[in-house]
């Protein structure tokens, strides 16, 4: 028998923190929270569930995960994102896991995690197709989530099984939600990757992933939620790229500014 912490992350994430932690307090032993400065009712909702997160300005998601796992009294963690919810199922399994004998502590579970986009299960979402198995059960001794600007993850366990169940990842919830992460995703991914500043390389990375992520993957069979999947895969391969170009004009121009400011016309 072991006992668990739960590591959760926040950032205005009242609209789901309820369904989220319900399932979670039945399995935790303890829970830190990690807040990165939420102003919708999110304080107030943990302060219900007598939680006290946590406040760290948020810079990338896997450092906000391996602080909340740096406060663990525990050895075993489960970490968890707001827009992340737990079945029956999965709930079963870990509460049949803790109860038995502690397992190596090089050993580590996998949620089943499936995507929903406008409030509907998608098959993809750009880089992901839907379920995907994120490592998320583990011993913080062994596994730490790497610094990968988007899509990071843990890593380090010797051998990992995937928990059955369904946990509902509700993410992109609105348009404005897509349009926003889109934004911000494709700005990180310029400031901590080096990419080719091409406009034509990003046309012809777009025009390839609206054929993978829209036409192939069959997202044109989702109706408005398709439309909207595939149009997110196109633009954040163009505007990655887009990004990375603007940013290099603006570098080259301000050195060219510098130069020109350097020698002054007499």
């Amino acid at each position: 028998m072991f006992r668990l912490t739960v590591c959760l992350l926040t950032y205005n994430s009242a609209r789901l923190l309820h369904q989220v932690l319900t399932p979670l307090i039945r399995i935790a032993d303890e829970m830190v929270v990690i807040d990165s400065g939420s102003s919708d009712k999110t304080l107030s909702i943990l302060e219900g569930y007598g939680i006290a997160p946590i406040y760290h300005p948020y810079a990338m998601h896997g450092e906000q995960m391996n602080m909340a796992i740096s406060r663990s009294s525990n050895d075993w963690v489960l970490c968890v994102d707001s827009d992340e919810i737990l079945d029956e199922t999965t709930l079963d399994y870990i509460l049949a896991l803790k109860s038995g004998e502690e397992p190596p502590a090089d050993s580590g579970w996998s949620l089943s995690r499936y995507w929903y986009v406008l409030g509907e299960q998608t098959r993809t979402i750009y880089p992901i197709s839907s379920p995907d198995f994120p490592l998320r059960l583990f011993h913080r001794r062994y596994v730490k989530f790497n610094n990968r600007p988007v899509d990071d993850k843990a890593t380090g366990a010797a051998r990992v099984t995937r928990i059955p169940g369904h946990v509902r990842h509700d993410t992109f919830y609105s348009l404005h939600e897509v349009f926003n992460k889109l934004n911000a995703y494709t700005t990180r991914v310029v400031q901590y990757q080096t990419l080719r500043p091409s406009i034509a390389r990003g046309a012809i990375s777009a025009v390839g992933a609206f054929f993978k992520w829209y036409v192939f993957s069959g997202a044109w069979r989702q109706g408005k939620t398709g439309v909207v999947t595939g149009l997110y895969a196109t633009l954040y391969s163009f505007l990655k790229y887009f990004k990375a170009w603007y940013h290099h004009q603006d570098k080259r121009e301000s050195a060219a500014r510098g130069h020109k400011d350097s020698h002054p016309v007499e």
